[in-house]
């Protein structure tokens, strides 16, 4: 990245030192947080370092994405600091049949940390408090979060030997003429009180690890750990008339009715382990 890091004084870097210090801690799950200037994909450079025995709770992040992928091998790109861009590295030991509850557990501590960090009291027409007002997240089955109907943030999580890469895009600053494309949109654009990248992952960092150790400890259980409801709670695919795009070119349309036990989507007789929802308006 050529330009300086203080080119843009509303897009500030983050800082490695200073979140170390907030994030890794005796007994907990962040063993190291890095962040590098530019990289290619932060979850291909932490694929990496788990074939080299890197630890779980590895984190890596980016200032710029130069090879950034969605589903689907779809680009992911964004202008320097105009958002968060970072993987985890993790070994869980649970039933291989229960792997597929991780996006939708970084899915909702992503979210949540999101709606709890932009959240705002609002004050009534005689200026009184009248609750706190967030932007509004919901997650759409099984990797984005949106909303409305556009798109706020990406998850990409792939197997990596014994470990999985969980890969995070975050829109924070993007303004409208920078979206890759018209059905996206970034806290800024949302009007979220709080664009302080730093502030916002460590958020989701401590929301994740309270997830995902209790899932861990429960033996992936998305039951007893609550996370089965609190992804329910948060997704917007649920109820509506949705399309799937599937693998070998076949097409699934019907009503998305629930989240099974494996984290897999429910629509109409049919469950779905991967495909590509679009919500039917």
């Amino acid at each position: 990245m050529n330009e300086s890091a203080y080119g843009d004084l509303g897009r500030p870097p983050l800082h490695q030192a200073a979140l170390e210090r907030t994030l890794v801690r005796p007994g907990g799950l962040w063993r190291s947080v890095r962040v590098v200037d530019e990289t290619g994909s932060t979850n291909a450079d932490l694929a990496a370092a788990a074939q080299e025995g890197a630890p779980e709770g590895t984190v890596l992040t980016t200032e710029l994405q130069t090879a950034g992928r969605g589903r689907l091998g779809r680009p992911w790109t964004a202008p320097p600091r105009s958002g968060l861009m970072f993987s985890l590295l993790l070994r869980p030991v649970v039933p291989a049949g229960l792997l597929g509850w991780i996006p939708l557990l970084t899915g909702v501590s992503v979210a949540t940390a999101v709606r709890r960090m932009t959240a705002r009291v609002e004050a009534g027409d005689f200026g009184e408090a009248h609750g706190d007002v967030a932007v509004d997240v919901r997650l759409k089955w099984p990797n984005d979060l949106l909303v409305g109907e556009r798109k706020l943030a990406g998850i990409l999580a792939e197997k990596a030997g014994d470990a999985v890469i969980v890969g995070v895009g975050l829109n924070v600053g993007l303004r409208e003429d920078e979206l890759p494309v018209p059905t996206a949109t970034s806290l800024a654009i949302e009007g979220a009180p709080l664009s302080d990248r730093a502030l916002l992952l460590r958020a989701i960092l401590r929301e994740f690890e309270g997830w995902y150790r209790e899932w861990i400890a429960l033996k992936g259980d998305p039951e007893s750990s609550g996370l089965r409801t609190a992804y329910k709670d948060l997704c917007a695919t649920l109820g509506r008339t949705v399309r799937v795009d599937l693998p070998g070119d076949e097409t699934l349309s019907g009503q998305a009715t629930d989240v099974d036990g494996s984290g897999r989507l429910v629509v109409g007789e049919r469950t779905v382990n991967a495909g590509d929802v679009v919500h039917v308006r």
